[in-house]
This record gives structure tokens, sequence and C-alpha cells, in this order.
């Protein structure tokens, strides 16, 4: 996890320097007043990714309960945002550390990474269908939409239809297969028998309205601090649609965090709606901040409580 942990911090520190060198003669020009004086505008971006973060915790305690552990709302909120401090690795797998915690208190593996993986495949999906919903009237990025909502439909009837229990009688009787690979298959076969409690339609559908709601408040929040540059109007569709777009190539694309993808299809999608590149590039980076950076500090606050505060790890409910 260390090893991970410095090959992300490299790569942002590659990004921004490649940021300085190609962007000077715009990063120069960057005016950071307005960013001040519409304070309140850019606090109440703040707390609507503080809403985003709540949602997404509750989503994350109904997983685990209909699992089989239901957990209390302080550890399951601590544990779950102690993975934001990760979440610069590729895919976010750095959240899977919050399994450490899960495990002293008998939770298994497979179902702490079976909710990660729902809530992946979820999130992914949630994006995709903003995006769908924002971007219904232009034609310009028809085909990546309707291209990774295909791809992820396809990963739910998959993992949703395969007898995974057979398959874990077939590994299980294969005395061709070496003792590792065996383990491993268990191990993973566990991870999708979890995975496909968490697919039923009843959940389903909880899942993907919180999902739908949570992002949603992270693209008003664009809304709202794009606002703060005098001359451009940005309407919600416009903000949601540009916002689920850079978060999809980001996830897409498997680099830290999305660094690097998710800033360039944002700046360059903001510049093609009319903002100027150095204020295109101002709102990139105040949306970053209130967004991935800010949940990565409340990630490593979690984790030091968690740590030193032993009394807020009880996981009963």
């Amino acid at each position: 996890m260390k090893s991970k942990g410095i090959i992300a911090y490299a790569a942002m520190a590659l990004f921004l320097a490649w940021c300085v060198i190609t962007f000077r003669s715009d990063i120069v020009q960057i005016n950071f007043a307005p960013v001040w004086s519409a304070r309140n505008a850019v606090f109440l971006a703040l707390l609507l990714s503080l809403l985003n973060y709540a949602l997404r915790v509750a989503r994350w305690t109904l997983y685990l309960s209909r699992l089989g552990h239901p957990l209390s709302a302080g550890f399951s909120a601590l544990t779950y945002i102690a993975g934001f401090a990760f979440t610069l690795s590729p895919g976010k797998v750095g959240e899977m550390v919050r399994s450490r915690y899960y495990q002293k208190s008998g939770i298994p593996l497979s179902s702490s990474a079976a909710a990660f993986f729902i809530e992946r495949l979820i999130d992914l999906l949630a994006m995709v269908a903003i995006a769908m919903m924002a971007l219904a009237s232009s034609s310009s990025y028809t085909t990546l939409i309707w291209s990774a909502a295909a791809v992820i439909v396809v990963m739910f009837v998959v993992f949703a239809a395969t007898p995974w229990l057979k398959v874990f009688e077939y590994v299980d009787a294969a005395d061709w297969c070496p003792e590792k690979i065996r383990k491993v298959s268990h191990a993973l076969v566990r991870t999708m028998l979890s995975a496909q409690v968490l697919l039923k339609p009843q959940i389903l559908i909880v899942s993907l309205v919180i999902g739908l709601l949570a992002w949603g408040l992270e693209g008003t929040g664009l809304m709202v601090i794009g606002a703060i540059v005098p001359g451009v109007a940005m309407d919600w569709s416009t903000a949601l649609g540009i916002y689920a777009i850079a978060i999809i190539v980001g996830a897409l694309s498997f680099l830290p965090g999305g660094l690097g993808s998710t800033e360039a299809v944002m700046v360059a999608l903001l510049a093609a709606h009319g903002y100027a590149l150095p204020d295109a590039i101002l709102l990139t980076i105040v949306c970053r901040i209130l967004t991935l950076w800010f949940a990565v500090v409340i990630g490593w606050l979690a984790v030091t409580v968690l740590r030193y505060f032993p009394q807020f790890g009880d996981a009963r409910s």
C-alpha cells in the first residue's frame, strides 16, 4: 500500500510539473481573486461534496447490512471515509484499505470486496446516466457515453447471471488446480457470491438512486463555482454533463485519482463552453480541490481518529 501511495504522489508531481510547463502562459493569467470574493459559493460547493459523502456512507452501510454485517453509524462513516485517504490509486483500489478495519470485527474480506466492487460499478453507471441525461440533446459524446453504458450493463448482466456457486464447486473439485490458484479462485468466487446479493432489484434500484443523487450534487457544485467567473452562464445540465464526462474519462483511464485525464477533459469542456482558458483552469482547480483533495484530507483525518482513538472503532450497531 505504501508503494502505491508513493507511485500516486509521484504521478501527481509529474502531472503538476507538466501542467506548469505546458500551460505556464495561461497559469500566470489566472486570477484567484474571484474565488475569495465568492467564498460563499465555494463553501456551498463544499457542503454539496459533504452531502455526497454522507449519501455514499449510507449506501455503504446498507451494503454491509444486507451482507449480514450491521455497523454502527459512526464506525461505518469513519471506516468508509478512511478509504478516501487512498483514493489516489488506479481505480481507487486503495480504498479497499477499509477492509482491514472490518476484518478486526469479523467481517470477511469477501463482503467488503463485494461491496467495493458493486459500489464502483454503480457509481460508474450513475455517472454515465447523468451524462446521458445532461447531454441528451448533444451528439458530440454520444459514442463515448453509449459505449460506456453498454459495457457496464453487460458487466452487470454477466455478474448477475453467472452461477457462482457452481463455479465455486467446480474449482473446489478441480484436483489439477494448484493450491495457490485454488485459494485465489475461492476468494474471488466468494466475493462474487456476496456481490450477487447486492444486485437484487430492490437494492440495485436504491443504490443507483443514491448514486445519481450523490454525484449529481458534485456536478451541481461545478455549476455553483462556475458562477464565480463573470460573463459566462453555465446551466445545471451543462455542469452535470461536463463533470460526468470528466469523471468517466478519469475512471476509465485508471490513472491515480484520474489525475491528468479528469482535469484535462474538464478544462477542455469548460473552455469549449465559453470560459477563457485561465478561467477554465481556475474552475477545474477549485472543483478538484473541493471534490478529490478535500476527500483525501478528511480521509487521513478518519485514519488518524481510527488509529489513535480506538473508542471510535466500535463496529456494533
